[in-house]
């Protein structure tokens, strides 16, 4: 794809990330053909050894960025031991990325009940049978699983297991990244002070 059609606008100028983070969301929307909310998550374990793995972002505003997951789950446990993490989005179409980095806190539990509730039926079927990241016997014994609740809950509402929650990532740091001709890429850096108010520099590419 020619760089023409993701000539970067003068992002540099941007006095905070929130705005410049939602619009280039924006235009991911436009232009990326699968999930342009997807992000890499990256955790580190007890060793010190890290894990990255592609989730799907739900929601962010001012307060932070908010994923969902098993708690229970390998990064579950080690968001939930660590209390930070790091998040990428890269936009191939539009050759933009945004690196986030920062502690992170649980969700409230009306947040993550009205987010569950938005998801479909089979979804919220499957929290219930997936015992995320923990040895499989077999594709028959998941099946199993899904059948046996899907018995129990095939009446009412199916509702959020304990263990299945939500992450909001506080940005201590957010990265704006753009392509450009030679390498010579346009780099910014916000850096959230002790005040809370945001510093902004640009880096080397």
């Amino acid at each position: 794809m020619s760089t023409d059609t993701a000539a970067p606008t003068d992002f540099t100028l941007a006095d905070e990330p929130y705005a410049l983070f939602q619009a280039w969301m924006k235009d991911a929307e436009a232009s990326e053909p699968n999930d342009p909310n997807a992000m890499a998550v990256a955790t580190v374990d007890e060793s010190g050894l890290p894990n990255v793995r592609m989730v799907l972002l739900k929601g962010y505003d001012p307060h932070g960025f908010v994923f969902y997951t098993n708690y229970e789950s390998q990064k579950g446990r080690e968001i939930l031991s660590a209390g930070k993490a790091a998040l990428l989005f890269h936009w191939k179409s539009l050759r933009r990325q945004i690196r986030i980095r920062g502690p992170v806190e649980a969700v409230s539990a009306e947040e993550a009940d009205a987010y569950y509730a938005s998801r479909p039926r089979d979804s919220r079927i499957g929290a219930w049978a997936s015992r995320q990241s923990r040895p499989l016997e077999s594709r028959v014994a998941l099946e199993k699983a899904v059948a046996e609740y899907a018995l129990k809950y095939a009446i009412g509402e199916v509702p959020r297991p304990p263990h299945w929650s939500g992450f909001r990532v506080k940005p201590a740091t957010i990265e704006f990244w753009q392509d450009r001709p030679f390498r010579l890429h346009d780099r910014v850096v916000f850096t959230r002070a002790a005040d809370g108010a945001w510093e902004k520099s640009r880096l080397y590419p």
